[in-house]
């Protein structure tokens, strides 16, 4: 249902937060699609810039729109520390009634914006947009999904199909807006009830997971989640590399990626989490096949990983990481 009247009368304060580390030629792009935005669509524009050693810093200076906070880390706190941060410094800087979060590679499409305000948001804690490529393909680490845990139909489907078994399927970006149970930091908006209800990202992660534990942890907690397709973000992830080729480049991310999402199939699978490991630890040891001249550290930081997941363990800082990853 459309609502009617000005956005800030109703209420609807609404704040981006940008996170970004080194990616400036994105940055300009993001901060400049978010800044022709209207005021009464977009009240402030908050960007944590993540110790960036390519330029950001003195161009971010440069910038005089006084709808920009800019807060500059000099410790890189990955994505997860920059949403922590941002958000935080969002409500107590700016009171904002909704956050909507996104990476520096990724922004809002035109009118996506005035789409979200033109939504009746109040059965959803939050709402997520539909993420499409550039060229207009649904970008794929972006897709929303249902937890198969949950739901013995989607858990079914799971047993079938694999991934394509609990996250949305092609159709449902042409459908109305739907429930659903996680969703990634692209395009994400948060209220304040949300918030309220289970705080805020666990900087902690650094990077990987981040979104999902946090959304999880919302549905978790009771809290509506609202695939609205009709709010279109683009997310520029063409500069990004991980595990989707079985190689992890870097190799400190290994760390990272595993490590969280044994949190997060904990948090997913409650009892089953345990019997699962039987087929997943085999699985994820395995890829060390995929990194030739590599192995000792990628079986060194896999191992630190499970070890750590296993006893929710956070100890590790960044350099620790990237130390073993060197060895």
């Amino acid at each position: 249902m459309n609502n009617t009247g000005h956005p800030q009368e109703r209420g609807r304060r609404l704040v981006a937060v940008v996170v970004t580390h080194n990616r400036l030629c994105q940055l300009r792009l993001t901060l400049a699609r978010l800044l022709e935005t209207p005021h009464d669509l977009l009240s402030s524009v908050v960007v944590i810039d993540s110790a960036s050693s390519d330029g950001t810093a003195p161009w971010l200076g440069t910038l005089r729109d006084p709808r920009l906070i800019i807060e500059r880390s000099e410790t890189n706190l990955g994505g997860a520390g920059g949403f922590e941060r941002g958000m935080r410094l969002a409500v107590a800087q700016c009171d904002p009634d909704w956050i909507v979060v996104m990476d520096d590679d990724a922004r809002p499409a035109p009118g996506a914006l005035a789409a979200f305000h033109a939504q009746e948001p109040s059965g959803w804690d939050a709402i997520a947009a539909a993420v499409h490529y550039p060229a207009g393909g649904i970008c794929e680490m972006n897709r929303p999904s249902r937890n198969p845990f949950w739901h013995s139909a989607v858990f079914l489907r799971t047993l079938a199909a694999g991934r394509g078994g609990f996250h949305l399927p092609p159709a449902a970006y042409q459908g109305p807006p739907q429930q659903v149970d996680i969703a990634s930091f692209v395009g994400l908006f948060v209220s304040r009830g949300a918030i309220s209800r289970v705080g805020y990202p666990d900087g902690r992660l650094f990077v990987y997971g981040d979104d999902g534990l946090y959304t999880l942890g919302l549905s978790q907690a009771g809290g509506r989640i609202g695939f609205v397709p009709a709010v279109r973000f683009e997310h520029d992830c063409s500069t990004l590399s991980g595990g989707a080729s079985g190689r992890f480049r870097p190799l400190w991310k290994v760390y990272y990626y595993h490590r969280n999402l044994l949190l997060l199939y904990r948090m997913a699978a409650g009892w089953m989490f345990w019997p699962s490991l039987i087929i997943v630890l085999p699985k994820w040891l395995a890829k060390v096949r995929h990194h030739d001249g590599q192995r000792r550290a990628f079986l060194g930081l896999m191992v630190s990983a499970i070890r750590d997941g296993l006893a929710g363990q956070f100890d590790r800082d960044h350099e620790t990481i990237l130390a073993a990853a060197r060895r």
